[in-house]
């Protein structure tokens, strides 16, 4: 291999690092955990997913605000409060935790599994 060749992986190497390596200070929990987060007062809970993924199956706790409109809707949610965030599986909701981390959120928490692991 030449130099250019060991370069081009040494960044898709860097990328994939800092893609998926975990943001300070967003906790994961499963669903179980957050079905029992559910009775607390300062919880906020969002559904990162499509609104036609919502309407098909979703919990009552969660309001909807899709992926793709969070970043211009974060003024519907309090920051001093907990915001417990899912998807699908748990990567958007991942993005959408990091999301609310760099617009000054302080308790962000992900559901691990997402929707495909609520019972």
């Amino acid at each position: 291999m030449d130099m250019m060749q060991w370069i081009f992986i040494g960044l898709i190497l860097v990328f994939l690092v800092f893609r998926f390596k975990p943001v300070k200070g967003i906790t994961h929990i499963t669903t179980q955990e957050a079905k029992a987060k559910s009775k607390e007062k300062n919880v906020q809970f969002v559904d990162v997913r499509t609104p036609g993924e919502y309407k098909a199956r979703s919990s009552k706790i969660f309001k909807n605000i899709p992926l793709q409109q969070l970043a211009g809707r974060t003024s519907e949610l309090d920051k001093e409060k907990e915001v417990v965030v899912i998807c699908q599986s748990g990567m958007r909701s991942m993005q959408a935790a990091k999301l609310l981390k760099k617009q000054g959120f302080e308790k962000v928490t992900n559901v691990k599994g997402g929707m495909n692991a609520w019972n």
